[in-house]
């Protein structure tokens, strides 16, 4: 069975009927203002109502406010929470929602320790540390530092492009990938011969 699939900074529905049609199991909204996949409510309720049946939704924050969460939840029919800050176990848990925590990864960084943490998660994704950057960055980390011995799913993130997700998949062996500017033609702008190549790649690396 393949890792599923994640397209993230999704800002067009023609991109999100894209993604669905070939294959993406989840598509991601950004609503971080400092990102330039940022979307309003009004562009990603576009966006969502392109999708078909069975998409997961996911909604992207770094170190929201509980307004801000609740105001996003309020308005869109959103499955799974990201969390790209430090917030704390209980903030992401807070909302009765599934949630994923995104973890940048260097040397030092104690995956083991993060999954502990955060154990109500439904996944840990692990994204390159970029300094001053919270993700989307085209950076990759080494894989190498990922263990085999996470209490919950991994995620895997961080530069994966239809030229090294097959590799990815075969090293790491996550429950799931996640692509944003691997996929794209500009910031927010998918590619969907892009997004086709890597869902292939996901796919033969899976064999």
């Amino acid at each position: 069975m393949r890792p599923r699939i994640k397209i993230c900074g999704l800002t067009r529905p023609q991109d999100a009927r894209d993604a669905a049609r070939l294959g993406a199991d989840a598509i991601g909204l950004v609503f971080y203002d400092k990102s330039p996949r940022n979307v309003s409510l009004e562009a990603a309720r576009a966006v969502i109502d392109a999708l078909p049946p069975f998409v997961s939704v996911v909604a992207l924050f770094v170190n929201p406010s509980r307004e801000r969460v609740d105001e996003v939840l309020a308005a869109l029919p959103i499955d799974i929470l990201q969390f790209h800050g430090e917030e704390t176990p209980e903030f992401c848990a807070s909302f009765k929602r599934p949630y994923l925590k995104a973890v940048r990864v260097k040397p030092g960084v104690d995956l083991v320790e993060w999954a502990e943490r955060y154990k109500d998660a439904r996944g840990l994704l692990a994204d390159a540390f970029v300094e001053g950057a919270h993700g989307g960055t085209g950076a990759t980390f080494d894989w190498r530092l990922i263990p085999a011995n996470l209490t919950i799913p991994l995620i895997l993130s961080g530069g994966l492009t239809a030229d090294n997700v097959a590799d990815a998949v075969r090293r790491v062996l996550p429950a799931a990938v996640d692509v944003s500017s691997g996929v794209e033609a500009g910031k927010g702008i998918k590619d969907a011969a892009k997004m086709q190549a890597f869902i292939q790649g996901v796919t033969d690396g899976s064999l």
